[in-house]
């Protein structure tokens, strides 16, 4: 029997490719690399991404289509090519991000949020490249804080991948899960798709070159947490927490989390938010109305750097509400409190990255 390449496209034509419902000839998936030695069959199959769905099925499908349309004595050999370069492994994919930061709290309603983007403000004002990734995703609030909600980001061609390009605001790039759901929508997602979908906001989006990249995670502890470890060398953490029993309680919990042997990722130090409250009238009146120092207490007993205690002011609400992070202002008692904490911030991932060796993805468990 004599082969030529009619007869292998012919046998392929009865193949459909599930995504479109096309045939592989029709829909120019096969690639025009059909080697043919006497017997043997070689060529490529191109889809759109290495991750398809379909790939495995619909090579075993073209296999069989050859087998069964020409003849069972061919030998055949089908490569897989896709059209979009494949995602880096886990652990390389950031090389122009200097330092990995996650800003975490053991329970909800201390104020991690409004830390993460007056934080992310803060540094932009002291001259470094930032991006801020609001990896919360049951109750994403960044696009409310830079009043940014209106926007869509779109995804461009970057060397053969199609990556999201970030909001920029405050000279801060911004993703937000918030940015691809309706916000008058609860949210329900199961682990699995959470997970994927903030993969594809830190793998699949043009990041660039960053000095800082800030990571605010969702409260607690959650699939989320160990998807960041597993996909991102995190440079270390920041735990917030309000002087309160149960917030230190619950900010315990948070550190136990990271520093355990199996993660290991380094505590920068801690943020003491509602430290005190201070009236805009009054403002060298200082009325701790959680209780006095209750952060710094942990921060010397757990052997972590306090970063900064930042006051409660009206004005930390309202700016948050009006999307203008109240750090854009420093001459504001609250404006210079984040200054303070992100240069104390700066000071100590340089104090961790000259005594510490870079931290390890954490590897899946098999």
């Amino acid at each position: 029997m004599t082969l030529y390449p009619k007869l292998i496209l012919d046998a392929l034509a009865t193949v459909r490719y599930p995504g479109t419902g096309k045939n592989l000839v029709e829909a120019e998936m096969v690639a025009d690399n059909l080697r043919i030695d006497g017997m043997k069959v070689s060529f490529s199959l191109i889809f759109e991404k290495p991750t398809d769905p379909f790939m495995k099925s619909v090579v075993k499908a073209a296999e069989a289509a050859i087998h069964t349309y020409v003849s069972k004595d061919i030998e055949v050999s089908i490569a897989t090519e896709s059209k979009q370069a494949a995602r880096p492994e886990p652990g390389k994919l950031l090389p122009q991000v200097k330092n990995i930061i996650g800003i975490s709290s053991g329970k909800g309603g201390v104020g991690k949020s409004t830390v993460s983007a007056n934080l992310a403000v803060s540094l932009a004002k002291l001259g470094y490249k930032v991006g801020l990734l609001d990896a919360d995703i049951f109750g994403p609030s960044m696009p409310k804080m830079f009043q940014v909600e209106d926007a869509r980001p779109y995804a461009e061609n970057i060397g053969g991948r199609d990556l999201i390009i970030p909001v920029e605001k405050y000279g801060i790039k911004l993703l937000s899960i918030g940015f691809f759901v309706d916000p008058d929508q609860a949210t329900l997602w199961r682990g699995g798709m959470a997970s994927n979908a903030l993969k594809q906001l830190i793998a699949d989006a043009n990041w660039g070159d960053l000095d800082y990249f800030l990571i605010d995670l969702p409260p607690g502890t959650s699939d989320i947490h160990l998807t960041v470890v597993q996909t991102l060398a995190l440079t270390g953490v920041i735990v917030v927490s309000t002087p309160q029993a149960v917030a230190l309680a619950d900010a315990r919990k948070g550190i136990n989390m990271f520093v355990n042997e199996k993660v290991n990722v380094p505590i920068l130090g801690l943020v003491e938010n509602m430290a005190w409250f201070t009236p805009a009238e009054l403002p060298e009146n200082k009325y701790y109305i959680f209780g006095k120092e209750g952060a710094k207490k942990l921060a010397e007993e757990m052997n972590v750097p306090l970063l900064g205690q930042i006051p409660i002011v009206q004005s930390i609400c309202e700016s948050g509400d009006k999307g203008t992070p109240v750090a854009l202002d420093e001459n504001t008692v609250t404006g210079r409190a984040f200054l303070q904490l992100a240069a104390s911030m700066v000071r100590q991932v340089d104090k961790r990255n000259v005594e510490m060796a870079p931290t390890e993805v954490v590897k899946m468990q098999k």
